[in-house]
């Protein structure tokens, strides 16, 4: 009962437009079954090789790399209201689309666009949360953005599993599906919404000034940190595009295993996170929180070289799961405390070229290794990298002023 007591507290406090946003989310990566089968479906459906698969992942990652960075300017310019709303008008047809091809060249294009618009969504959506939240439920409403995503990415990969076992492109209309639904959902929410004012912009800064003013391209700071962002994202890509090809291909599991795999995964994460944020924000500070995180996630990727046997590989999956809600709100929080009010838009689109960039890397990288020296060789080298990043993590964010007095 005191747990149960916990994990209801551990709700309180945030906006109706937070829940709000988040229910957006839901209904959006409830149809998201397409992104971590797309590997196998380039292989085994398309008949690609590992490689020229990975070249398309990587496509859509060179997407929203420029996705983000657009994003952030729009949203700074024209509201985050009308981005995320553009953003789910583009990916809709484009999901409908892109199984009528089997040109390698169409599909990258096609891919290239998808995580172009997209990604789009990211920055506005990023923004939209600190538009509505307090600035002491900060990382608690990126949070719970976040639980809601994997528990759309919980139920996606679960359901896809199945329908993947069955027909490919349903899951492309599905996700199309989803996309509308979920503009029907925000618009109908947010369309005569005012904006509340930022308990961030007004926290008495003393640098607020040159906050207001400072260019995320130009904070070498801020871009430190961005760049160990990258880094994370690029090891923890792996669970979209190399891990379910390694799951079904080195392990053995089938679709549907490895669908229940990735479901698996989200559902961890919607049953702790908002307490286990709730839990470590009383105790760690955001260096020694992201710091362990980021550990926590290496130890992930080592278990697979030790062995293939199922429990260990959701051993394996449960601690990639801890890792990752203890990093990336975070990272979200740390990008927002750095920025202003009229440049936030700016800042959060960096912190999503960083991940942007992780996703034209990792599945070339990722495939590449796998292809040529083993699975082994490339869970323990991405194990190594997550190490360097934690080091990394603590020193970029003691430098960072705003971040370290952050209460």
């Amino acid at each position: 009962m005191n747990f149960l007591r916990k994990y209801i507290e551990s709700y309180k406090g945030l906006s109706q437009e937070s829940w709000m946003l988040s229910l957006v989310m839901l209904i959006n990566r409830s149809g998201a079954m397409v992104i971590p089968f797309l590997g196998i479906y380039l292989h085994q459906q398309m008949g690609f090789s590992i490689f020229d698969a990975g070249k398309c992942l990587s496509l859509y990652g060179f997407g929203s790399l420029f996705g983000s960075g657009v994003g952030g300017w729009l949203t700074d310019k024209f509201g985050n209201y009308r981005v995320q709303i553009v953003s789910l008008l583009l990916c809709s047809p484009l999901y409908i689309l892109i199984p009528h091809f089997e040109n390698f060249y169409s599909i990258c294009l096609l891919l290239f666009l998808l995580g172009l618009f997209s990604e789009i969504f990211r920055p506005a959506n990023s923004v939209a949360i600190t538009r509505y939240a307090k600035k002491e439920n900060l990382t608690r409403a990126f949070s719970l953005n976040r639980m809601a995503m994997n528990l759309g990415f919980s139920i996606g990969p679960a359901i896809g599993g199945v329908i993947a076992a069955y027909s490919f492109y349903w899951l492309f209309y599905i996700n199309a599906c989803s996309c509308c639904v979920a503009i029907l959902v925000f618009v109908l929410f947010f369309r005569n919404r005012k904006e509340r004012n930022e308990a961030i912009a007004e926290d008495g800064r003393t640098n607020h000034v040159n906050v207001a003013n400072r260019s995320p391209y130009t904070d070498t700071k801020f871009l430190c940190f961005s760049l160990f962002c990258t880094l994370f994202a690029l090891a923890f890509f792996q669970l979209l595009n190399t891990l379910p090809i390694f799951l079904k291909d080195g392990v053995g599991f089938t679709q549907k295993e490895v669908g229940l795999v990735l479901g698996y995964s989200g559902f961890i994460i919607v049953l702790t996170e908002m307490p286990l944020i709730a839990f470590v924000e009383k105790r760690l500070s955001i260096i020694q929180v992201m710091f362990w995180g980021t550990i926590i996630t290496g130890l992930n990727f080592f278990l697979y070289t030790i062995s293939h046997q199922w429990f260990l590989v959701y051993l394996a999956i449960t601690l990639m799961s801890i890792g990752e809600m203890l990093v990336l709100p975070f990272m979200a929080t740390v990008t927002s405390l750095r920025s202003g009010p009229n440049n936030r838009g700016s800042y959060m689109g960096v912190n999503g070229i960083s991940v942007g960039i992780a996703l034209i890397v990792s599945p070339l990288l990722g495939t590449s290794i796998a292809e040529h020296l083993g699975y082994d060789m490339l869970w323990l080298l991405t194990a190594l990298l997550l190490v360097v990043t934690a080091v990394g993590f603590y020193f970029s964010i003691k430098s960072l002023k705003e971040v370290t007095e952050f209460k």
